[in-house]
């Protein structure tokens, strides 16, 4: 069995980490170097960073703080926002992350997985959906994508779109539940599981973890792969070493934390 990974998510608005609940009210939460830092120090297995108004806004990502961000870790680290052609993804790539996170661009331009898994490799390539519940008859699974930061539906069914990422060559799914982002209630165990079980590439839980449990059950109900966290973490109620002894001691083989390097050292 693979060992699972907890990956802290870096919403960032203006040049600041921030926090909402459903995508709605967001409050400033940190700067996105010195949090990055941080929590590769605490033994984050990667880290995501997401431009959130880049798609909405139709604006090239914050490179300047992809950069600075990507001199601070030592783990991988994934980048999303506002990333619409081949161009975009390699400027990202260039900029030190590892990964980049595909949503909105994908959606419109489903070719551009393709293209970028031939340019750049499919381990590179993440296609991040932003998912809701919905009584739309063109979504028989019960959830569609939702684009633009959580504002356009897209009339695309979640597990259709997953699929269909699969076989255009992203190399992970990151499924972010709408219904559950900032609530604390735990991921959506439905379609994460649903999804899970349909392709055999990793899947990501994103949206809803409040406490450790939500964790473990994403990792077994949910069968995910990985799983993103945010406010648990950001609020300091859970660091990441509490996370991860917690799903040791309940059996989910976790990685284990690499000794923190730093420039100069």
């Amino acid at each position: 069995m693979l060992a699972k990974r907890i990956i802290p998510c870096l919403d960032v608005r203006a040049g600041k980490v921030t926090k909402g609940v459903r995508f709605l009210g967001n409050l400033d939460v940190g700067d996105p170097v010195a949090m990055a830092r941080y929590y590769y120090e605490q033994g984050a297995d990667e880290l995501v960073f997401y431009d959130i108004t880049a798609s909405n806004e139709r604006r090239g990502i914050m490179i300047d703080v992809v950069r600075a961000v990507a001199r601070e870790i030592f783990i991988p680290f994934s980048v999303g926002g506002g990333l619409r052609t081949l161009d975009d993804m390699r400027a990202v790539l260039l900029a030190g992350a590892e990964k980049v996170s595909i949503d909105s661009g994908a959606v419109r331009n489903p070719n551009l997985i393709s293209e970028g898994a031939r340019a750049f490799g499919r381990q590179c390539i993440v296609l991040s959906m932003q998912v809701r519940r919905s009584e739309n008859a063109g979504c028989k699974s019960g959830y569609e994508v939702i684009i633009d930061g959580g504002r356009t539906p897209s009339g695309r069914d979640a597990l259709a779109w997953a699929c269909e990422g699969e076989r255009l060559g992203a190399g992970e799914l990151c499924i972010n539940s709408i219904d559950r982002d900032g609530t604390k209630l735990g991921y959506d165990l439905e379609i994460t599981a649903s999804i899970s079980k349909s392709v055999s590439i990793p899947v990501i839980a994103s949206g809803g973890a409040g406490e450790p449990r939500h964790l473990l059950e994403a990792f077994t109900i949910g069968v995910a792969d990985a799983a993103i966290v945010a406010s648990i973490v950001h609020y300091g109620e859970h660091p990441i070493p509490e996370l991860k002894r917690y799903l040791r001691d309940n059996g989910v083989e976790m990685r284990e934390a690499t000794s923190p390097k730093r420039s100069g050292q």
